[in-house]
This record gives structure tokens, sequence and C-alpha cells, in this order.
């Protein structure tokens, strides 16, 4: 059979072709693609590289700019608080000093009002002590028909209020 006798022939010549085909595909994309492909590997890689170092950099400083922001709000709440507390002692002293103003004026009035308390109940006693008189005269007077001086009568009425 001539047929079976040119599969030979035919598959070699076959076979040449796919090897110088897969030769120069290799060579090809060997020598020529895959270092450009790797460069751009490397090169993303180098950038990737970088922008973790550029970002961890701003890590650290946005780190250092927290703590520096963090330290300032202490100082700011503790001398707020100072200022609260100054503002609180002001305050109590203002009171406290508002407080004896109107103590002392209280005081005042009172002791005023005790004087004219004083002075109304020595008038009232005057007042009771004549009038007392003036009825002890008149009760003598009616009963007794005897007149009294009114000395004498203010001093007898003196003496009962001083011994009653």
């Amino acid at each position: 059979m001539p047929q079976i006798s040119q599969i030979a022939a035919t598959y070699a010549s076959q076979l040449f072709w796919l090897l110088i085909t897969f030769g120069i595909l290799y060579f090809g994309i060997g020598k020529m693609m895959v270092p450009r492909v790797q460069g751009v590997m490397e090169l993303r890689e180098s950038k990737i590289a970088q922008d973790l170092a550029t970002a961890e950099a701003a890590r650290v400083e946005a780190d250092r700019t927290e703590a520096a922001w963090n330290a300032d709000m202490d100082a700011a709440r503790v001398a707020a608080q100072a200022e609260v507390a100054a503002a609180k002692a002001r305050a109590v002293a203002a009171s406290e000093a508002q407080l004896r103003a109107a103590d002392a004026d209280l005081a005042e009035r009172v002791a005023h009002h005790d004087v004219a308390i004083g002075n109304a109940k020595a008038t009232a006693m005057v007042n009771v002590q004549t009038i007392a008189a003036e009825a002890a005269q008149d009760l003598v007077q009616r009963l007794s028909g005897v007149t009294i001086p009114p000395e004498a009568a203010n001093e007898a009425v003196r003496r009962q209020l001083n011994h009653g």
C-alpha cells in the first residue's frame, strides 16, 4: 500500500514544520516578549513598593499629627478646666461678698429696728405709767374723795411696776 509508505514522509514534514514553528514562537516569545513583560512586572512591583513606602510614611506622619492634636486638645481641655475653676472661684467669692454685704445690711436694719422697738417700748411704758398714774389718781379720788398729786401717783405706779 502506497499510502502507508507516504505516511512517514508526510508526518516527518509536518513534524519538521511544527518544530520550526514552535522554535520561532519559543525564541520570539522568550527573547522578545518575556523580557518586556518581566520589565513591566518589575516596574509595577517597584511602583507598588514605592506607593506602600509613601503610604507608610503618610501613616506615620498622620499618627504624629494625631498625637500632636491630642496633646493640644488635652492642653486646651486642662486650660478650659482651669478657667472654669477660676470662674467658679470668682463667682463664689462674689456671691460670698454679696452675702456678707446683705448680712451686714440686714444686721444694721435689725439693729435699727431693735432700737426703734426699744424706744417704742420705753415710750409705751412711760405712757402706761402715765395712764396708770392718772387711773390711780382718778380711782383714789372717786373712792376716797382725796386728791393725790401726780408725782405721788407716778411714784406709786413705778414702785408697783418695778416689784411686779
